[in-house]
């Protein structure tokens, strides 16, 4: 069957995905209370109870609110790279050390025919990852929460089936909005977070015959809108020669109160 997925919640109030296949079922991040991640998985007929593991992006509170807890009440694996879990240790609560793995950066992972490869991002973070997932020659791969796509971000990423990347923010409306000029800088700066005009020029130089879907993640609800995202980004790429209709590029949608219906790989 493939790879499939489901983006639980995008945003800045809290991230989490699911990611399976027929062997393995990981959740990245947990940035929603446990109880929040059990009622979303609930509608997606599917649970926590079902996890191989959890893998960790970053420490920041939007990805890693309910982490301790989901991971304490089904007795789940976590993976984070070495200074990540210096910075969790102080915020998820006593994890048994069994519990605790390490996955350093630029390593592979293997659970079952499920591969994950982490890979680094730029963040003001310890140490943010980014993941693709492969099975077999099917490719998703998620980016988010960097302030820039490097070279090798873009190298990472390059050709997936499916990418999950950010589009954080129109750029006017960060700058006429109401935040304090520190942290506006701190969200345009190379280690804050992906414009709508920075992940459309960023696309140009990832998308390969074999890409199908793009899902805009971690919009801002103050400095952006789905709409104005996917325009903004169609517009970039239609401007470069790459379709967004009928058998081009399709942008899609994601939340901060919802789920993604679950989306395969495949085309079966």
């Amino acid at each position: 069957m493939g790879l499939r997925f489901s983006i639980l919640s995008s945003g800045s109030t809290g991230n989490a995905t699911v990611v399976a296949n027929d062997d393995a079922t990981i959740l990245i991040d947990a940035g929603l209370s446990a109880k929040r991640i059990d009622q979303l998985l609930l509608e997606r007929e599917e649970s926590a109870k079902n996890f191989d593991a959890i893998l960790v992006t970053h420490e920041h509170s939007d990805h890693i609110k309910g982490l301790g807890a989901i991971a304490r009440k089904y007795d789940l694996p976590i993976y984070a790279n070495e200074k990540t879990w210096e910075a969790l240790n102080k915020q998820i609560g006593t994890i048994a050390a069994e519990k605790q793995h390490v996955m350093e950066t630029g390593s592979m992972l293997e659970i079952g025919s499920l591969q994950i490869q982490s890979y680094g991002i730029s963040h003001d973070a310890a140490e943010p990852v980014g993941y693709c997932f492969y099975d077999g020659e099917e490719k998703l791969s998620v980016a988010t929460d960097l302030g820039y796509m490097s070279g090798k971000v873009k190298e990472q990423i390059k050709d997936s089936d499916v990418l999950i990347l950010e589009s954080n923010h129109d750029i006017e409306l960060l700058r006429m909005g109401k935040y304090p000029w520190s942290i506006k800088q701190r969200i345009l700066g190379d280690k804050g977070h992906l414009s709508n005009n920075a992940a459309g020029e960023g696309l140009i130089e990832v998308l390969g015959s074999r890409t199908k879907r793009v899902y805009l993640a971690h919009l801002s609800r103050d400095h952006n809108m789905m709409d104005l995202a996917r325009m903004t980004v169609g517009n970039i790429l239609q401007d470069n020669g790459i379709s967004t209709k009928d058998e081009g590029i399709t942008l899609k949608d994601t939340y901060y109160d919802r789920a993604t219906p679950w989306d395969r790989l495949s085309e079966e």
